[in-house]
């Protein structure tokens, strides 16, 4: 499963926003785009002795260590990711095995935004995966998620989970042989594409079996719920509360399962809960979900003149490039080689959020022409890959959580009928899929991990439980968030999202408000509760003295840069405009004419990219407006790559929002 991370704009002006307004905000899903497998590599220093895996059953008996704990040790924080003074870092050191509990342990990383008032507990944050960082969303977005949450009293905690970056990661290979495996041709017309697709399941097991052994199979979901535990115990808590998105729900389910009594408080948003489906579900489910979003998009971008891959047939539109890019791939100056599957794996990326549908359109009409830029972007940010060709452990340990957590799908009974319907029922996201597709995850699982049973979930605590599911989810159907609410008893309260996307927090305001009230004074829902997509900002009265100086353009229509910062017509009210002023030039002539008709001046900050900045002013009327400078370097950076076609190669462009 994944989640989405908060805006650009709202990380990184939060602070300053609150500040103007009181003077007047990714994951993976089990059988969608699975495991990358590579080829084995020295470069780990992990290696154990290989023993052949053996069946595992899980104990569901709460772990004494716990009492072992030692108090955790808050720190300025020296990782990179972290760029704001008052988050805190540690480490927590757990056992691999909790069945020897004195033998070798792993580091859990920790980063925590502090409470800004008296302390009164902790928020634990997972966002998905399995194999996500929350270290990385919490040192991203953690101080405009507390904010916009509200919690003053709760230290939000993000941590990496066992086998997961910072955790002991899981790098059963290197990133060049990573790399050499990440978008094969998935219908191969020739013997070397064979051979890639052949040797890429195997060679991942050989570098996991030599790197790890049989400690694969600890890095399970119940062994990370234990973790969490850990560090209850060493924030000195009784009880912990938890925010959990799409796997992470079942991460926090599986807390709950083992430690009911330390439970205060849980959101479990977009339901993730394998447990009740039958083998052939384990394979349609998310398929036809992801077809449906699909479908969706194709209907938006066909009714929309704005959107850049319209067409009167959309889909045929997409059918055609697809077949474009596997006769004719895009090879990059840096020789990298866009294909189909780069294609198909950017459209599932941007099918997670309705916020990456224009940026989805964009990049296909790019791709049309020659320019695989943005299609790069989207597949290689949900595949965990950084510009310069390195890698977060997301996809190595993705799989191994999956086989050590018992959660993969099993092998069907009749293969063959099964893909003919999977065919029937999603053909484009299952071209190029065969027989042995759908037993070859049960067989890579026993190989790594042995078999492994699934906990069954079920909570006997007294702290509440707010269940979420999306009717219009392509990754965790809204099924998943009934049967998860039943299975975890009458403490438990399911709430309807109505709107797209996976994953609600920040992108609905009512699911917030729902969130933020149950970890804030334990008060859930109402029964039955249903939220509805919010609704577009609207226009503020003093958008129309808004002064336009010499030089700068009409409102053009750059929706895709919008979209990249985050301002989606939900969170904002936006314009673009252009200008041939260069930025510092232009930020001049919006500072006399902002005056000149009475906005005041509050303040400035660059964004997180070269070549960005963006001012902060109030109009008369009390509004806060924000004017963002992005100059042609800006668009050279991961975050707007996928608009530098769509913009000039000189000049600056102008977003103007209002965020009320």
């Amino acid at each position: 499963m994944r989640s989405r991370s908060a805006s650009i704009i709202a990380i990184s002006v939060a602070s300053l926003l609150v500040a103007a307004c009181s003077s007047s905000s990714d994951v993976r899903s089990k059988g969608a785009d699975s495991v990358i497998s590579t080829t084995a590599t020295d470069s780990t220093d992990s290696t154990v002795e290989t023993t052949e895996p053996a069946e595992t059953v899980v104990d569901t008996t709460p772990s004494d260590t716990v009492a072992a704990a030692a108090t955790i040790e808050w720190s300025e924080c020296d990782d990179p990711e972290v760029t704001e003074a008052e988050l805190e870092c540690a480490t927590v050191a757990v056992p691999i095995d909790y069945d020897q509990p004195d033998g070798d342990t792993i580091d859990i990383a920790l980063v925590r935004v502090p409470a800004a008032g008296t302390r009164e507990g902790a928020v634990l944050f997972n966002p998905g995966g399995p194999g996500g960082s929350g270290f990385d969303f919490i040192a991203l977005n953690g101080s405009f998620v507390a904010q916009a949450m509200g919690l003053d009293s709760l230290d939000l905690i993000g941590f990496d989970p066992r086998g997961v970056d910072r955790s002991n990661g899981l790098r059963c290979v290197d990133d060049a042989t990573q790399d050499k495996y990440l978008y094969l041709d998935y219908t191969p017309d020739t013997p070397e594409e064979e051979a890639l697709i052949d040797a890429a399941d195997d060679d991942f097991i050989k570098g996991c079996e030599a790197a790890y052994g049989d400690t694969l199979r600890q890095y399970s979901t119940v062994n990370t719920a234990r973790d969490m535990d850990m560090i209850r115990a060493g924030l000195g808590d009784d009880q912990i509360s938890y925010l959990g998105i799409s796997y992470g729900t079942y991460l926090g389910a599986t807390y709950a399962t083992l430690f009911p009594d330390r439970v205060r408080a849980m959101v479990l948003d977009s339901a993730f809960e394998p447990g009740g489906d039958t083998i052939e579900q384990q394979f349609e489910t998310q398929l036809v979900g992801f077809d449906g979003a699909f479908n969706n998009w194709a209907a938006w971008c066909q009714e929309t003149a704005s959107c850049a891959f319209n067409a009167s047939d959309v889909a045929a539109r997409w059918d055609a490039l697809e077949l474009q890019l596997d006769d004719t791939p895009i090879e990059t100056a840096e020789g990298r080689v866009a294909n189909q599957a780069t294609m198909s794996r950017a459209t599932t990326a941007a099918l997670y959020s309705e916020a990456q549908w224009p940026v989805l359109a964009s990049a296909l009409q790019a791709a049309e022409n020659g320019d695989a830029t943005g299609i790069f972007a989207l597949a290689d940010e949900y595949n965990g890959r950084s510009p310069d060709g390195t890698f977060d452990t997301l996809f190595q340990s993705f799989q191994v959580i999956t086989c050590a957590s018992g959660i993969e799908s099993q092998v069907p009974e009749d293969p063959q009928a099964l893909l003919e319907r999977l065919v029937a029922l999603s053909p484009r996201f299952t071209r190029g899929l065969v027989v042995e597709d759908l037993t070859g995850e049960a067989e890579q699982c026993d190989a790594l991990t042995g078999d492994v049973e699934q906990i069954e979930l079920a909570y006997s605590g007294d702290g509440p439980i707010v269940v979420i599911g999306g009717k219009n989810d392509p990754a965790t159907p809204f099924r998943w968030a009934e049967e998860m609410a039943a299975a975890l008893g009458d403490n438990a309260h399911l709430v309807t999202a109505t709107g797209e996307g996976h994953g609600q927090l920040l992108a609905n305001t009512c699911i917030t408000d729902i969130e933020a009230t149950l970890l804030n004074t334990l008060q859930p829902p109402e029964p039955g509760a249903v939220c509805e997509p919010d609704a577009p900002i609207e226009q503020p009265a003093s958008w129309s003295t808004l002064p336009v100086p010499d030089g700068v353009s009409d409102v053009t229509d750059l929706a895709i840069v919008q979209e990249l910062l985050g301002l989606s017509d939900t969170f904002a009210f936006s314009e673009a405009r252009t200008t041939e002023l260069d930025s510092d030039a232009a930020r001049e002539a919006y500072s006399a004419a902002m005056d000149a008709a009475g906005f005041s001046a509050d303040g400035s900050q660059d964004l997180p990219f070269d070549g960005a900045v963006v001012d902060y002013y109030t109009s008369p009327e009390g509004d806060p407006i924000l004017v963002v400078f992005l100059s042609p370097e800006a668009f050279d950076s991961e975050d707007l790559a996928a608009a530098k076609d769509a913009v000039s190669a000189t000049g600056t462009v102008l977003v103007l929002a209002y965020i009320p």
